[in-house]
C-alpha cells in the first residue's frame, strides 16, 4: 500500500483521505500492534480534523476486545457520533475481565449528553455485555428505554433481550420474546430460546423447540447443539442424548471444543461415564474446560483414582486448572475419605495462585464432614478467606446431627436462618434434626416459621428416561397415567424387601405419625417410584437410569440394593451430588456418600 506523505494528504480531497483510512486499517485488522501503528502513522500525517475524527472512529471500531485503548481513543474524539459509542460498548461487552457495569455507564453517558441518540445497535451491544454478566435488573430497565423509544421491535434489540432473559433463566420472559419476534427469526434466537430451557433443565420444552427449528427449515450450529446437549445432561436423559450426538455427526455438524465439552458432561451426568471417556480421548485438542468437564465427570462416578490420574496428566500436559478442575480433583477426594491427599491438592491450588471460589471451600468442608473430622471443619469455616455461604453452612449441620455438638449444631442453624429465611431446605433439614431425637414440639415450630415466612417445602423429584420422553415422580405422586400398575409394582418390592431382612428407616419420615404410616411414606419416595416405573417398562438388560434433584434418601438407598440384587437389575441413580451404580446388592458408592 502507498505510503502517503503528510504534504500528499495536505492536498488530497477528502473522500480519497478517507478511502486510505479504510484500507489502511482493514489492513491492519484484527492484528493491535498493527492497528496502534497505523494509529501511529494517521497521527503523523496531519489529517484535517474532520477526517482525523473519522480515522479516530474507524480504528475504535476496530478495536475487538482490546478495552483500554477503545477507551483511549474514544477520550481523543471531540464529538462521539452514535456509531462511535457503539463501537466503544461493542468492545467493553466482548473484552474479557471487564465488568458489564462499564458498557453500562458508557451508554448512561449517550443519555446524559443528549445527542447523539441511542440505536437499536446501541442497545443490542449493552444487551450483550447484561446478558454474560448476566445482569437481569439492568437488562429490564433497557427493556423499558427500548419500548419508550420505539426500538423494541428491531430484531437486533429483540435478540439481545431474549438472549439476556434467557441467560438469566427467566424462560417465560424468553419466550414472550421470542414468540413475539416479527418476521422469520434467526439461528441466534433460535439457539438462545433453547439454551435458555436448557438452563432450567427443562428438556422436554428444549427438544420440542428444536423439532420446530428443524420444521420452520432453519438449520442448526454448534452453539444450538451445546444447548440441546446441555438440556439432555441436566435431565439425565441419555437416549435423547445419544440421538442428539448421532443427529450432529449425521448433519456434519462442525464439533468444535464447546460441543466435545458438552457432550463429555453429558454422557458422564447421564451415566454413561466409558462413553464421555470415549469423546474425551478423540478429542485432537483440550483445553482447561475439557480436562475439567472429564476430572468432574470421574468424580460424580466415585471413580476417584481415575480422576486423580487425569489431573496429574492434565499437569503434564501444561495444562493449566482452575476451580472447576479442582471442584472435581477435591470432590473426588471427599467422596472417598482422602483427607492428606485433599489438604496435598488444596496446597497446590495456592501455589498456583488459583482463588479458591465458594464451591471449592465448600469440598474442603465436605471433605473434613464426611471424614469424621467436625472440629477442623468448624475451624475451616470459621476462618475462610470470604464469608460461608448456606451451603457450607447446611453441610456442617448435616454432618453435627449425629454427634453431641450442639455448639456447632447452634452455630450454623443461626447463619443459616440468618442467610436463607425463606430457603424451604433449611426448614426441613431443622426439621430432620428435631425429628431424629422425637422432638415434634420443635418440628411443629419449624413449620409454624415456614408458614411466617411464606415457604413451601420443595418436593423430591426424579425422573426417569422411557422410549426417548422423560417421567416425572414426586413423593406419593397421583398424576402419572400408570400409577396403578406402579403401586402394584411397589407392593411387591416390599415383600422383597421384607423378605431380605430390611427395616425401614423411618426417621426419615417427618411427620409425628404411627410406624406403618411411615413406612407407607417411604415406599412412594419419587426416586423409588422412578425404578419401580423402570422395572414396569423395561427388561434386562436395559440399565434403569434415574436422576433425582436432592440428595438420596437413606432407605431408598439400601431398598435399590435389595432391588439390584432380587430382580436382577443395573441400577443407576444420579443425585444431587454423585451416581450410585447399583448391581447385585451392593453400591459404587460403598455406602460413604
Amino acid at each position: 500500500m502507498h505510503q502517503l506523505k503528510p504534504r500528499e494528504a495536505a492536498t488530497l480531497p477528502r473522500h480519497l483521505l478517507e478511502a486510505h483510512v479504510v484500507a489502511l486499517v482493514r489492513q491492519c485488522c484484527p492484528d493491535l500492534r498493527a492497528l496502534r501503528a497505523a494509529h501511529a502513522r494517521l497521527v503523523r500525517l496531519r489529517l484535517p480534523r474532520l477526517t482525523a475524527v473519522f480515522a479516530l472512529s474507524k480504528l475504535l471500531a476496530s478495536c475487538g476486545a482490546a478495552a483500554s485503548y477503545a477507551r483511549n481513543l474514544f477520550d481523543q474524539i471531540p464529538e462521539p457520533t452514535a456509531f462511535c459509542y457503539n463501537s466503544l460498548i461493542r468492545t467493553l461487552s466482548a473484552a474479557s475481565g471487564v465488568p458489564a457495569a462499564d458498557a453500562v455507564l458508557v451508554y448512561r453517558r449517550l443519555l446524559r449528553a443528549g445527542s447523539p441518540h441511542p440505536n437499536s445497535f446501541t442497545l443490542a451491544f449493552v444487551l450483550k455485555a447484561c446478558a454474560a454478566v448476566p445482569a437481569l435488573g439492568e437488562g429490564r430497565q433497557l427493556h423499558s428505554q427500548a419500548f419508550r423509544r420505539g426500538l423494541e421491535p428491531s430484531p437486533y434489540v429483540q435478540t439481545g433481550l431474549l438472549n439476556l432473559y434467557a441467560k438469566c433463566e427467566e424462560v417465560a420472559l424468553a419466550r414472550t420474546v421470542f414468540d413475539g419476534m416479527v418476521g422469520d427469526k434467526n439461528l441466534a434466537a433460535w439457539s438462545a430460546m433453547i439454551g435458555g430451557y436448557s438452563r432450567v433443565g427443562m428438556v422436554n420444552e428444549a427438544l420440542r423447540l428444536f423439532r420446530e427449528m428443524q420444521s420452520a427449515g432453519v438449520n442448526p450450529d454448534e452453539i444450538t447443539m451445546v444447548g440441546v446437549i446441555s438440556a439432555c445432561a441436566k435431565a439425565g436423559a441419555l437416549e435423547l442424548g445419544r440421538w442428539v450426538h448421532a443427529f450432529i455427526d449425521r448433519k456434519g455438524i462442525t464439533v468444535d471444543l464447546e460441543l466435545s465439552t458438552a457432550l463429555i458432561d453429558m454422557y458422564a451426568k447421564c451415566g454413561l461415564i466409558e462413553r464421555a471417556k470415549g469423546v474425551f480421548d478423540a478429542m485432537v485438542e483440550r483445553d482447561t474446560k475439557a480436562w475439567s468437564a472429564m476430572i468432574v465427570g470421574l468424580a460424580i462416578h466415585g471413580l476417584v483414582e481415575d480422576a486423580l490420574k487425569l489431573f496429574s496428566r492434565m499437569l503434564e500436559f501444561k495444562v493449566r486448572p482452575n476451580n472447576i478442575t479442582f471442584i472435581g480433583v477435591l470432590s473426588a477426594c471427599a467422596h472417598s475419605g482422602l483427607v492428606n491427599e485433599g489438604r496435598r491438592h488444596w496446597s497446590t491450588m495456592q501455589e498456583l495462585g488459583i482463588k479458591p471460589s465458594m464451591e471449592n471451600f465448600g469440598c474442603m468442608v465436605d471433605l473434613f464432614c464426611r471424614s469424621g473430622l467436625l472440629d477442623e471443619a468448624y475451624s475451616f469455616v470459621t476462618s475462610m478467606a470470604i464469608p460461608p455461604n448456606s451451603v457450607i453452612w447446611r453441610t456442617l449441620l448435616v454432618a453435627s446431627k449425629n454427634s453431641n455438638r450442639s455448639d456447632i449444631v447452634e452455630s450454623a442453624s443461626k447463619r443459616l436462618l440468618e442467610l436463607e429465611p425463606c430457603n424451604p431446605e433449611n426448614y426441613v433439614l431443622l426439621s430432620n434434626l428435631y425429628a431424629l431425637n422425637s422432638q415434634w414440639d420443635s418440628v411443629s415450630n419449624m413449620r409454624k416459621k415456614m408458614k411466617e415466612h411464606n415457604v413451601n417445602v420443595v418436593a423430591g423429584c426424579s425422573s426417569i428416561e422411557i422410549n426417548g420422553y422423560l417421567h416425572k415422580f414426586v413423593v406419593r405422586d397421583d398424576s402419572h397415567p400408570e400409577i396403578k400398575e406402579i403401586r402394584l409394582l411397589l407392593r411387591e418390592i416390599a415383600d422383597h424387601v421384607v423378605r431380605a431382612g430390611h427395616k425401614p428407616w423411618t426417621e426419615a419420615v417427618l411427620h409425628d405419625v404411627d410406624e406403618e404410616e411411615k413406612e407407607v411414606a417411604l415406599c412412594e419416595h419419587s426416586e423409588r417410584l422412578a425404578i419401580a416405573y423402570g422395572l414396569l417398562k423395561t427388561k434386562a438388560p436395559h440399565i434403569i437410569r434415574v436422576a433425582k434433584n436432592l440428595r438420596f434418601c437413606p432407605d431408598c438407598h439400601e431398598v435399590a440394593k435389595i432391588i439390584s440384587k432380587s430382580y436382577n437389575r443395573e441400577i443407576i441413580v444420579r443425585d444431587r451430588v454423585r451416581f450410585h451404580r447399583f448391581v447385585d446388592g451392593s453400591c459404587s458408592c460403598k455406602d460413604f456418600w
